[in-house]
C-alpha cells in the first residue's frame, strides 16, 4: 500500500563517517522512515563505496528499514550478503541484471522487498514485464555514482509514467526518487508520483537537517 505520508531517506553516503552512529540518530530523531546506503563498485558506476560490513554496522545502530541500493555490475553474488548483514530492502538496477525476474525472485526468498532502479537514459517502459513483482521502483534523478549533482528535470515526465504504470499494474509498489532531491522539489516529485524521496546532501549538509526533513515530509499529493 502506497503511504499517506512522504517517507524520507537519508543517504548515508552525504553522512560524516566518522561519526556514523551521531548521523543515523540524526536522521532518526529528524523522522526518517528509512536509511538509504549506496553501495558502488567502481564498474557500474565510477566510484566504490562500502559493502555488507557498513550494512551490519548501521544495523546494529538503528530499527529504521536498511534500504540498501546495488550500484554493482553482478548484484546476485553478493545479495544474500547485503541481506545477511541487515538490509531489509534491495534495489538492484534494471541496467545490470541480465535476468531481472530471477534477481527479484532472490532477493524476495531471502526475506527482503525487492526493488529496481533505472538510470536517467533507461526508459520506463523496460520495467513494464517485472513491475507487477516489485515492491519498490527507484527512480534515478542524476547520474549514479556521485552525491551532491543537479537533478535532471525530465525525470518529471518519467515519475509521472510510472505512477501511470503502478496504478494499473501495482498500486501498492512504492515510487522513489534518488538525485537532486532538495526542500525546494519535493513538493512536485510528490504531486508527480514518488512516494519516497532519498535525500542525501539535502539532508546531512543542511545547516538544520530536522528542519529539512520536515519540510521533505510534508510534501503531500
Amino acid at each position: 500500500m502506497q503511504p499517506a505520508n512522504t517517507l524520507l531517506a537519508p543517504s548515508i553516503l552525504s553522512a560524516d563517517f566518522t561519526k556514523l552512529a551521531e548521523s543515523i540518530a540524526l536522521a532518526e530523531k529528524a523522522g526518517a522512515d528509512w536509511m538509504h546506503c549506496d553501495v558502488m563498485d567502481g564498474h557500474f558506476v565510477p566510484n566504490i563505496t562500502f559493502g555488507p560490513f557498513i550494512i551490519k554496522a548501521i544495523a546494529q545502530c538503528t530499527n529504521l528499514v536498511i534500504d540498501t541500493h546495488l550500484m554493482i555490475s553482478d548484484p546476485d553474488t553478493y545479495i544474500a550478503d547485503f541481506i545477511q548483514a541487515g538490509s531489509n530492502q534491495i534495489t538492484v538496477h534494471q541496467e545490470t541484471c541480465a535476468h531481472l525476474h530471477r534477481s527479484v525472485q532472490l532477493i524476495k526468498s531471502l526475506g527482503a522487498k525487492a526493488g529496481v532502479s533505472i538510470n536517467p537514459g533507461t526508459p520506463v517502459s523496460t520495467l513494464e514485464a517485472i513491475l507487477p513483482d516489485l515492491d519498490l521502483v527507484l527512480l534515478m534523478s542524476v547520474n549514479p555514482g556521485f552525491g551532491g549533482q543537479k537533478f535532471i528535470s525530465s525525470s518529471f515526465d518519467k515519475l509521472r509514467k510510472l505512477d501511470e504504470m503502478r496504478n494499473a499494474m501495482n498500486p501498492e509498489m512504492i515510487l522513489a526518487v534518488d538525485g537532486g532531491v532538495t526542500v525546494d522539489n519535493a513538493q512536485d516529485l510528490v504531486s508527480a508520483g514518488a512516494d519516497a524521496l532519498i535525500a542525501g546532501t539535502a539532508f546531512f549538509k543542511a545547516d538544520n537537517p530536522a528542519e529539512a526533513a520536515v519540510k521533505i515530509k510534508s510534501a503531500s499529493r
